[in-house]
């Protein structure tokens, strides 16, 4: 199990990222959250398989249809044994 933040940059906010991600990662089996944040990025937190992980990493520099995404900083974690995944 591996867990990683990620800190998306762009136009993520208003475009149904969150809800985009909280389904990609039920999809696939990883638990974490999404959420906005003031400065208008959007950061996710995803615990699980590395595969299923690192497919959730590279759907966020992509992004929903309407985002348009500058930038994705990933950051590696512990995990924290996270069971669900939650839209903050």
């Amino acid at each position: 199990m591996v867990r990683r933040r990620v800190v998306v940059h762009g136009r993520v906010q208003g475009v149904g990222f969150r809800f985009s991600l909280a389904r990609a990662a039920t999809s696939r089996g990883v638990a974490g959250w999404a959420r906005n944040r003031a400065d208008g990025t959007l950061e996710a937190v995803f615990e699980g398989d590395p595969d299923a992980v690192d497919s959730l990493v590279r759907f966020c520099h992509k992004g929903p249809r309407g985002a348009e995404v500058e930038r994705v900083d990933v950051f590696d974690e512990e995990p924290e044994g996270l069971s669900q995944f939650d839209v903050r």
